[in-house]
């Protein structure tokens, strides 16, 4: 695998030079989306070597039934799979006779790839020499309208170098498309029509077992030397693909442009018997409208995106470089404008993993979404767990749970569990306080508490109810005890007393009864409501606060730390600075037998914990904690080095915070991990804005106010970031040692910086 190939640019991810043993990896890496729909950086025209096809669309899956060696009871039925969809960016280019093809021309030079983060699009460019000696420059851009997320355009040109020739373009809809990952190689896809007219053309698909019904549509026209050509697109059509020919004949120097707009319209949005007229008419408008006018909309909009999410580094352009990247990926991904919706861990650029929502939302995402856009955004992501309590108490039922008990799934689509894999979707409890602590977070900093009496307050009863019956207790330790779980750090299945989740599951039960008191108090009828529902009692929240109360946590006197379960010192403690080079990732190179019985941590785990309840415990604990579990800690899951980069910096352990900050920024850039062609990893990017913002910002929420306590890594010169704090815009900016301060929009407010109060008002610049 090629690594650090991508061009250090501060507003764009460049590639030079053609390679095919990384076209994979750029498919990847220059994925491009519109939060309805997303696409792999596939080529427009054929291509024969090794490549990924994806194609996404938001909400639509299909329940491909769970593949395992031995069924247990309570196994998931099937594993959620984020379908490959209809692919419309084909187009095929036929030269004198002469395929396209990059895989096999004779010939390729000046290649360059560009994803241009600022304006949102995408573009290629090269010189080729096809095996019948036709020269051609080639440049293609393509990009998802924001405006109209149902398109997506295309303008592809091709100019002939040298000679004369007859160039064919085939643009089509292709609807035989097949995941790469089925477990049982079903057909995922029915296609129930195929046709075209006049330059319209269009597959008509169905989800099998779904039933999603999907128009893949196309509209098309050809330009010759930048001019309209009274030349139509031929209709050809088979059992699954759609076709428009255009056939020209060119001179020396002269260029061929095909314009393509496409894209998918769903049952979702529409009724499923106005599919192919609500294509035209969206392609049409599109068309209409006008390729270059299309794309000055779509920069606009990246614009105003950029004008609150972006982040600027000064003197560092790889670190400026990944966090734009990483801001951009979540953008395309998710934009709050559906609450059906949530963010997939791959989202639009593989099929790896499955479903559309993990704990990396709550745990991770929700706060860059509440702080860069409006709060209803994350309200939005909170009011979707709210929508799948009833699944989440059939999902504990499942296991033997009563009385409301929910379990929350660790893999969904629609709220019912479809992970199939035994130690994460039996043992990965956590996830269940991930929910709880986000709805804390949010409240914490919107000021928000309707939430809680109108939806949230009935999760927490569920979540809490779960925690009480998974707890069982020890007469040996006169203590509750949590038996046979997995924690963050997936490299340890099945132990016993994970003291992350013990912790987590403590607060959840003392939240959730403090939570009640506050909305009985200020909410009575809704308390009212809530008991009646849950069919709650006093009797009830007494026990479980029991529970909370005598929870048990392994302790090490030696060590004077939290054990990260029973038994860790068990293992043999060699640390990762002496394990050989040659085998890491270990989960590429060791069985897994050898990983359960090694003290290595995937992700931050007993970490964790101090980075949601940092408050709980002093500097001095962090960092006796942080000493002793940052030495096992392998770092190959995406969602750990922004933690360990957050607590470096509240140790002021600058250089180690800068170098965990690289790495969650470049991860998918610099391929760390070694998987970046099976797509990025989209959840974490929210951590790498966290790593910046509370890890060197060190913002947090304290005496209800916002609290910041900036550092600045020796390699910047300066940074920036905005929040939305209740309606307020808050430009921050540290150079060296001096820290300005700014509202950009909305009211004066009060903020700490370095625990001191400072009362900010509008146009009013201070440096602190």
């Amino acid at each position: 695998m090629n690594q650090n190939y991508i061009v250090p640019n501060e507003w764009s991810l460049i590639e030079k030079g053609f390679e095919k043993d990384r076209v994979k990896s750029s498919e990847s890496l220059f994925s491009i989306g519109n939060g309805a729909m997303g696409q792999r950086a596939n080529f427009e025209e054929a291509y024969s070597g090794p490549t990924f096809q994806g194609s996404y669309i938001a909400g639509v899956y299909y329940p491909d039934k769970t593949r395992v060696g031995w069924w247990k009871n309570g196994y998931p039925e099937y594993f959620a799979k984020v379908l490959n969809a209809p692919n419309w960016i084909g187009i095929d280019v036929v030269i004198n006779d002469e395929i396209l093809d990059l895989n096999t021309c004779t010939e390729v030079d000046g290649y360059y790839r560009e994803l241009n983060m600022k304006e949102g699009w995408y573009e290629r460019s090269f010189k080729a020499t096809l095996k019948n000696g036709i020269q051609v420059k080639v440049t293609s851009r393509r990009f998802l309208s924001l405006d109209l997320d149902e398109v997506g355009a295309i303008k592809y040109d091709v100019t002939l170098i040298k000679g004369s020739a007859n160039i064919k373009f085939t643009p089509y809809v292709d609807g035989g498309i097949k995941n790469e990952d089925s477990n049982w190689d079903d057909k995922f896809w029915d296609i129930y029509g195929v046709a075209g007219h006049a330059d319209f053309g269009y597959v008509l698909s169905k989800t099998m077992k779904t039933g999603f019904q999907v128009c893949t549509g196309m509209r098309s026209e050809l330009l010759v030397d930048g001019k309209s050509s009274d030349i139509t697109g031929a209709v050809e059509t088979n059992d699954s693909v759609s076709k428009l020919s255009y056939s020209v004949n060119l001179g020396e120097g002269a260029t061929a442009t095909l314009i393509k707009m496409a894209g998918y319209v769903t049952s979702m949005n529409h009724n499923a018997d106005e599919l192919v007229t609500a294509s035209e008419k969206v392609l049409t408008e599109a068309m209409v409208l006008g390729y270059e006018a299309l794309l000055e909309k779509q920069i606009a909009s990246w614009a105003a995106i950029w004008e609150m999410a972006d982040i600027t580094i000064e003197g560092d352009v790889k670190a400026q470089q990944g966090i734009r990247f990483n801001i951009f990926q979540l953008n395309q991904t998710y934009l709050g404008k559906d609450a059906r919706l949530n963010i997939g861990p791959k989202g639009f650029t593989g099929e790896k993993y499955g479903g559309s929502t993990y704990w990396d939302t709550e745990a991770y995402c929700i706060p860059f979404y509440m702080a860069t856009k409006d709060q209803e955004v994350a309200r939005n992501l909170l009011t979707y767990r709210y929508h799948h309590l009833e699944k989440a108490i059939e999902n504990a039922a499942k296991l033997g749970f009563t009385n409301g008990a929910a379990l929350y799934p660790m893999v969904t689509m629609n709220g019912e569990e479809c992970h199939n894999e035994w130690e994460i979707t039996f043992e990965e409890i956590h996830r269940n306080g991930a929910i709880a602590f986000a709805i804390f977070n949010y409240v914490r900093y919107t000021g928000d508490y309707s939430y809680i009496p109108e939806m949230g307050l009935e999760v927490l009863i569920g979540i809490a109810r779960f925690w009480y019956q998974r707890a069982t207790y020890s007469t040996a330790r006169n203590k509750f005890v949590i038996l046979g779980v997995t924690g963050p750090n997936e490299y340890e299945n099945n132990v016993n007393n994970n003291w992350y989740t013990n912790y987590i599951a403590k607060w959840c039960i003392k939240y959730t009864a403090d939570q009640i008191k506050k909305v009985k108090e200020g909410f009575p009828e809704d308390h009212s409501r809530i008991f009646g529902v849950a069919k709650l009692t006093d009797q009830e929240i007494e026990k479980w606060v029991k529970v909370a109360d005598n929870m048990y946590f392994p302790y090490s006197e030696e060590h004077g730390v939290f054990l990260q379960q029973d038994g860790f010192l068990d293992k043999d403690l060699v640390k990762v600075s002496d394990l050989d080079k040659t085998q890491r990732p270990i989960n590429q190179h060791w069985s897994w037998d050898r990983i359960l019985r090694s003290p290595y941590i995937k992700q931050a785990d007993t970490l964790q914990g101090f980075y949601f309840f940092e408050d709980h415990f002093s500097k001095e604990e962090l960092e006796k904690h942080f000493d002793f579990y940052e030495p096992f800690t392998v770092h190959e899951s995406s969602l750990s080095p922004c933690v360990h980069s957050i607590q470096a910096a509240v140790l002021d352990r600058m250089e180690q915070a800068y170098t965990f900050y690289l790495r969650t920024s470049r991860l998918d850039l610099d391929d760390y991990n070694k998987e970046v062609h099976e797509g990025l990893h989209i959840t974490s990017m929210a951590g790498t804005w966290m790593s910046i913002v509370e890890g060197f910002g060190g913002m947090r929420i304290r005496e209800d106010k916002i609290s910041l306590e900036p550092r600045i890594p020796e390699q910047w010169s300066a940074y920036s970031f905005k929040v939305n704090f209740r309606g307020t815009v808050l430009k921050v900016r540290v150079a060296g040692s001096k820290t300005e301060l700014h509202i950009e929009s909305g009211e004066g407010i009060e903020l700490l910086v370095h625990g001191k109060k400072i009362s900010l008002e509008p146009d009013v610049l201070i440096t602190a």
